[in-house]
């Protein structure tokens, strides 16, 4: 674990805080899986607990309020149990939603509540101000200059009255870069936090954003530098609270062990399910043991080169071999009995028990093993959970930024067989053996989840099993809608109900009011992790060149001719036929091409001043749209993410040239595109800045 440091500006020794923050939101945990989680961190070398459960009433909405007799009982023995194991236990309160700052009754209150909690002997606490209002009230505009001038007056005053504890935390309301205003270095809200924070707190930050994809050294030293300490960091990059559909059993990553050194600590909020958080807790411990590699001591765990996400590795901790770790670890528990009356032992034979562990109830004791005839059905055997079926498991539920190997791998077979569909034919051709080959690959993927989900359901460890129930059965559900479609396209069976039909029954989609409105506001999707492959291997987006005019003209010319049976010359005109047959050049900065492995596939181009343009056909602008857009796709682009990724671009590009406002022009047999653009408006919010013309 790193070395404990001595604080400059207290001259304490600081040791480095690593562990577990439960601070999510949802049904807490239970006093047991606490006291079985600090044995966990014993064991693995972590040494701090944050209690910060949200939908706790007496650490947040009734903050005021003291515990009663009963629930001091639990916390004193909460407390115990981590001073046991050798965890500092830290009590976090939230009183920001409607604490009066300026109000002396008010941190009175405030004092007199944590002074119950360090009776019960707690000496580690935290003052928490995360996801509250901003709006003083009006008494505490007349004694505070700021929100963050209120906040560190009580938090130094309370900090102050319990004898400046060796810890002592703070969360800002502004806890990550997204939310300074206008960055990290000119936050006012920060600078004041830096500059009037005594030296002996210490501020929790989550890192670029409140659920943080990478946390780099450089952004760690920048808000360093206007905290004046190393934070703290409350990390969730294993949270699940706010999508009840995903839980995350990736390894801890993206967070390189340099970091280490200018941290105060890390603290994990990890999945709201407790069982699930084994492998995010064991893969922080492996991490944080892992910095001891760069003074040249021998490492915790030995790193060999891993896969795709090796890729720029750091040389002192393995994400791969860190999880490889901890699930070889969490099978052992998969296979150990929790409670009476699990499932049946691999060999009935083990069914025999002696009377003294007899359970009540238990009357099939002693009566003879069933064995079925030679015409009946053989008996139901559970297959043991294997190592690959977790490893199989944590890559399906990966991390928030990232699916693992096989998730990608099954979600790229899918788009390519469905892409394809063509090739299955009557003839044979080389592509419809490939077809045949990939979809084979794909099925065989199919079954290993199934067979995953089998022996999940069958583990002994029922705890485990009811933490997690809900999410394999959802994944087992889509892949079994996924495999029924493969082998629909691929002839090998009728087209399945769940799949075809206009009438599902509820397991054939993903319903819920939360899914209707996602898919009515704009935007819905442009966030998934799988990203259509042809976009990101086959097309790219470039800026327009002279030299890409030929081509351009050739676009625009074919697809005139498709647009309709008239001949080119007999279509109406546009201002727009300039740009795209070269009598106009784009404006400086206002033109995109669109390739793939073929070529110049599509283009956007742009005027940000359409008014000579226009006179010279006889034509006026619309309104208070100055600017003119033209677009067009060559028919073998199927995939319409580029072209809006482009347009998108291009609609920036011209509102950083000064553009106010933007008309298009299309044909009226030109259906395609005004399909795309009657889409991309509603997608994009485009009212009010592009007006879509018909000739």
């Amino acid at each position: 674990m790193p070395k404990p440091s001595a604080s400059k500006a207290t001259g304490k020794t600081c040791r480095f805080i690593s562990g577990v923050v439960e601070g999510f939101y949802g049904r807490p945990w239970t006093m047991e899986q606490r006291t079985e989680l600090f044995q966990r961190e014993k064991k693995w070398g972590l040494n701090t607990y944050l209690y910060a459960p949200k939908d706790d009433y007496k650490h947040r909405m009734y903050w005021r309020d003291l515990y009663s007799p009963e629930e001091a009982e639990k916390l004193v023995a909460l407390i115990t149990a981590a001073k046991k194991n050798g965890v500092d236990f830290i009590y976090a309160i939230s009183p920001g939603l409607d604490i009066t700052f300026s109000n002396p009754k008010e941190v009175a209150t405030l004092k007199r509540k944590l002074d119950q909690v360090s009776g019960f002997g707690c000496s580690s606490f935290s003052l928490l101000f995360d996801d509250i209002e901003t709006e003083m009230c009006p008494a505490d505009k007349q004694a505070f200059s700021s929100f963050a001038h209120a906040q560190v007056a009580v938090t130094n005053e309370v900090f102050t009255h319990l004898g400046q504890p060796d810890t002592f935390l703070f969360c800002p309301t502004d806890y990550c870069a997204a939310f300074c205003t206008p960055n990290v270095s000119q936050s006012a809200y920060l600078h004041t936090v830096g500059e009037n924070l005594l030296p002996g707190i210490d501020v929790l930050w989550t890192g670029p954003k409140v659920v943080s994809h990478h946390i780099t050294v450089e952004s760690i030293v920048e808000v360093s530098s206007v905290l004046k300490r190393a934070p703290v960091i409350w990390d969730n990059i294993h949270a699940n609270d706010y999508d009840p559909q995903r839980i995350f059993m990736g390894p801890y990553k993206d967070r390189p062990t340099d970091l280490i050194p200018k941290l105060r600590g890390v603290l994990t909020n990890p999945n709201c399910e407790y069982h699930p958080n084994f492998v995010a807790i064991h893969t922080l411990a492996t991490w944080c043991r892992s910095e001891g590699g760069r003074g040249g001591g021998q490492r915790d765990v030995e790193m060999t080169g891993g896969g795709d996400d090796e890729a720029g590795s750091d040389p002192c901790y393995s994400p791969k071999r860190a999880l490889t770790l901890a699930l070889t670890d969490w099978l052992q528990e998969f296979l150990s009995t929790d409670q009476p009356g699990g499932p049946r032992p691999l060999n009935p034979t083990h069914l025999k028990k002696e009377s003294s562990d007899e359970e009540p109830m238990q009357t099939d004791v002693g009566d003879p093993v069933y064995v079925p005839g030679s015409g009946d059905n053989p008996l139901f055997t559970a297959e043991p959970l294997t190592l690959d079926d977790l490893q199989l498991l944590s890559e399906l539920f990966y991390l928030p930024y990232e699916h693992g190997s096989t998730a990608r791998t099954m979600l790229t077979e899918l788009d390519w067989l469905k892409a394809h569909r063509e090739a299955v034919g009557d003839a044979e051709t080389e592509m419809t053996a490939e077809w045949r080959s990939r979809a084979k690959c794909f099925d065989v993927m199919c079954v290993a989840v199934f067979t995953m989900f089998n022996r999940l359901s069958n583990a002994p460890n029922r705890s485990i099993l009811y933490d997690l129930y809900n999410y394999i059965c959802d994944i087992k559900s889509g892949v079994t809608l996924a495999r029924a479609y493969v082998k629909q396209l691929g002839g090998q069976s009728r087209p399945s109900a769940q799949v075809m039909t206009d009438d599902p029954e509820p397991w054939g989609f993903r319903g819920g009011l939360s899914g209707e409105f996602q898919r009515m506001l704009p935007c819905h999707g442009n966030r998934d992790l799988f990203r259509h492959p042809p976009m990101t291997s086959v097309y790219s987006i470039r800026p327009f060149c002279p030299e890409d005019k030929t081509e351009i003209q050739k676009i625009h010319m074919e697809m005139q001719r498709g647009e309709a049976k008239a001949p080119a010359a007999a279509l109406p005109a546009l201002i727009s036929d300039g740009l795209a047959g070269g009598q106009l050049s784009p404006s400086p900065n206002c033109g995109l091409v669109l390739e793939d492995e073929r070529g110049v596939c599509g283009y956007a181009l742009g005027l940000t001043d359409a008014t000579a343009a226009a006179l010279n056909n006889q034509r006026t602008l619309p309104g208070d749209f100055p600017s003119l857009v033209t677009m067009q796709l060559h028919p073998r682009v199927t995939d319409p993410a580029p072209a809006r990724r482009m347009i998108g671009s291009l609609l920036s590009l011209m509102k950083t040239s000064g553009s106010r406002g933007v008309f298009c022009e299309l044909r009226q047999g030109d259906r395609r595109m005004f399909d795309f653009y009657s889409k991309l408006e509603r997608a994009l919010c485009l009212c009010g800045t592009v007006l879509l013309q018909t000739r």
